[in-house]
């Protein structure tokens, strides 16, 4: 799988892309494919204050629950209500599913993250 240049990454498996305005986080096809069939998805109402490093929410698969970290600090703008209805868009296509969308509170925060070379190889390492 390659993953989008334009992301930037976290070790807990989301992917955060920055426009320079707003921020859309989701999680990677990785986390989607070590979940397996996901089923539900808890995320937080716009409006929410998020912390970077801190849960935000949940992804429910047929096999267990994974706890979603805030790759970045700022207020959630918009959350997917697709997945409300239709959880398995993530399996789908988890670069195009989106979670949320938020405006960053320090951008600077990004810098820590992993590009998208990185976070292939990390995820190599933890499959070998």
């Amino acid at each position: 799988m390659a993953y989008p240049a334009k992301y930037r990454y976290t070790k807990e498996h989301e992917w955060i892309e920055f426009d320079g305005g707003s921020a859309t986080v989701g999680i990677t096809d990785y986390a989607q494919s070590s979940l397996g069939d996901i089923v539900f998805v808890d995320l937080p109402r716009p409006g929410a204050v998020l912390e970077r490093g801190k849960v935000f929410g949940s992804v429910e698969s047929v096999k267990a629950v994974s706890d979603i970290y805030a790759p970045a600090s700022g207020a959630v703008t918009a959350v997917n209500e697709e997945l409300t209805s239709a959880p398995e868009k993530i399996n789908a296509d988890a670069h195009a599913a989106w979670l949320l969308k938020m405006t960053l509170s320090d951008p600077s925060e990004l810098a820590g993250l992993l590009d998208a070379a990185a976070y292939e190889a990390y995820v190599r390492e933890e499959t070998h």
